[in-house]
Formats: structure tokens, sequence, C-alpha cells
């Protein structure tokens, strides 16, 4: 399908190093960005990070906000704040909740925003679209790609494992997400991009080859992982969508946010949602769950507290959470039986 018109939207400068944080007003500077500047900020990083960018723009005006969840009730808050300080650029520090809502508050109010991830849990520190609770929807919605990404990969080495791992689950849902994208350009005549599609793939391989780094160097293996979902989040912003990123694996993950919520990281039930339909597709899940278990990621629901019946409701409501996005799922979706088979051969459920 031919397009009239397609937009890539990148970041300007991508920094990626060992103890660049000290560095950040001088990247900041140099892109041209002007403050006053608001950095957003969760609980569990203030003490550690922001303390050192406020100590660097000391003679520059910044405004300070905390965020808990990507929540509407949140993103009203720090907009309210960002208008009334008339803020012309917004800082984003901190995990996968904190950046969407940074940079969903940018993309509301027209500025400029910065990346500053502290834990590589999902792609969502390089992409233009965010997760906001209370919109109507689990799925992503549009919001204002980085014009920079400063990625200390001390900081995101020192982040829990159990993110780091999310982040490699988020991202090896490529594999299965780039088969919906392709089935979809098929069946649908939808746009179709072998080179976005081919980036991603790529950020799904180098997301398995970190099982073999990360007990070794775990810096090293970090930086593989920052990498790749960076190279993810670029192939969103090329592509203009979430089509590379996010298949039918995610939305396995979003119906079990809806009928199941607050009990999982977002990466472990992408990865959990890839052996399944990976499955489906036809394509080798076995080696998939085995680097998936390598890694130390999740493989089975109840590893994660989530009942079996849930997974099996999950499956045949998937295909309901974003009717538009066609998948190896249909329009149809699964039967129970089907999806209770699926699970099981897969040793998703037992």
């Amino acid at each position: 399908m031919e397009l009239k018109e397609h937009i890539i939207d990148l970041p300007k400068k991508v920094y990626i190093g060992y103890d660049i944080i000290d560095n950040i007003k001088e990247y900041i500077l140099s892109l041209n960005l002007s403050g006053p500047f608001l950095v957003v900020t969760g609980p569990l990083v203030r003490k550690i990070i922001t303390d050192k960018i406020i100590e660097n723009f000391k003679d520059e005006s910044v405004e300070v906000v905390e965020v808990k969840i990507a929540s509407i009730d949140e993103v009203n808050k720090v907009e309210e704040l960002a208008k009334s300080s008339k803020i012309n650029t917004i800082i984003g520090v901190g995990g996968g909740n904190i950046i969407d809502v940074a940079k969903y508050v940018a993309y509301r109010i027209g500025k400029e925003f910065v990346s500053l991830p502290t834990a590589p849990s999902h792609d969502g520190i390089t992409s233009p679209f965010a997760s906001i609770k209370g919109l109507g929807k689990p799925t992503s919605v549009k919001a204002k790609g980085p014009i920079a990404i400063i990625a200390d990969i001390n900081v995101l080495a020192s982040a829990p494992r159990r993110l780091i791992n999310a982040g490699i689950g988020d991202t090896i849902g490529k594999i299965t997400a780039v088969r919906d994208w392709q089935l979809a350009a098929k069946l649908r005549g939808e746009y179709y991009g072998d080179y976005t599609a081919s980036l991603a793939l790529m950020s799904a391989k180098h997301a398995l080859s970190c099982a073999k780094i990360l007990d070794k160097d775990i810096r090293a293996g970090v930086r593989v992982l920052t990498e790749a979902l960076i190279s993810s989040g670029v192939a969103m912003g090329m592509a203009g969508s979430t089509r590379p990123a996010s298949g039918s694996e995610h939305l396995f993950a979003h119906a079990i946010e809806i009928l199941y919520p607050d009990k999982a990281l977002h990466g472990e039930l992408v990865a959990l949602g890839t052996i399944l339909m990976a499955y489906i597709h036809g394509i080798n899940w076995k080696k998939i769950k085995k680097a998936m278990k390598k890694v130390g990621l999740p493989t089975k629901a109840k590893q994660l507290g989530i009942p079996d019946e849930i997974v099996i409701k999950a499956l045949t409501i998937a295909h309901t959470i974003r009717p538009e996005r066609y998948t190896i799922l249909g329009d149809r979706g699964l039967t129970w039986e089907a999806a209770e088979k699926i699970a099981k051969e897969t040793g998703v459920i037992e």
C-alpha cells in the first residue's frame, strides 16, 4: 500500500555511555534547548539522580515534579505545572511510567522532550507513543518523540534485575509483532516497511543475545539491551506507528492488564504473549521460551501469580483490544477450547 505522506519522527541525538549524567547540561544546551526546564521524575529515583540534574542546572530555572503512575490524572497535574511555569523543555527521568507522562505532556503542550531512562524496562524510552491509564483504552497513544536520549549505562545497570529482564521481554515481542504486520499487509493492504521491520527484528535478536552477556558482565549486557530498546523505538518513529513493535503478543499483555491489573510487569506479559503467539504463527516458540528461561524471565503464568483461567480469557478477548489492528488472532479471536489448548501445549498454564 502506497502512503501519500510518511513523516519519520526520530531523535536528534542519542548519548550512551558511562557516568554521562554529569554532562546533561552540556548535552541539552548543545541542542539549543532553553529553560525553564521541568524535570518529571518518581519517588524512587529522585534522590539518586534528580538531585544531580538540579545541581547541573543550578544557574537555570528548573521545576521538579514527581509522578507515581502513568495516568491521565498525573498527566493533568504535570501539564498544569508546565503551563503555569511557562516550561520550554521537559526532561523525563525514570522508568516507563515517568517517561510516558513526560512525553505525553510535551506532546499536549507542544514542547521539546528529553528522555533520561533509569531502567531499561521497555522501548518507550525512544518511541513517540505513550501508554496512559484513564484514556478509555489500554493501548498506546501519540506522544512527543524525544529530541534526545541520555542513556547512562551505570544508572541503567543498577536497576533491579527484574526490570532489566522485562526490557528483554518487551523486545523479544518484536518477533511476533513483525509477523503480524506482514500478515496485515498481505490480507488488509496495510503499509509495511521492510527496513523498519528489519530494524525491529534486529532489536529482538540483540535482546536475546543479552542472555549470554548479562551474567558475565551486567553493564555490557545492559548496553546491548539499551541499544536494542532504542532501535525498537526508532523503528516505531520510522513507521509512524507502533506496528513494528506491537502485535498480538501486546494485545494479550493488554488483555491481562485489564483482567488482572498490576500483577506483572508489561515486558513480562509481552514475553508470555510472545511464546503463545509464536506457537500460533508456527514459528519456533520452544527456542524463544528457552532463551527467556536463560535470562530469568517467567515462562509460566503461575510464576507471576496469574490464574490459568485469566490467561485463557485473555487469549479469547485479545483480538477485541484494538479491533483496527489486524493480527494472527483475526477478527473473531480464539475459542475457549483453542485458547486452553495453546496455553497448555506451550506450558504457559498447566
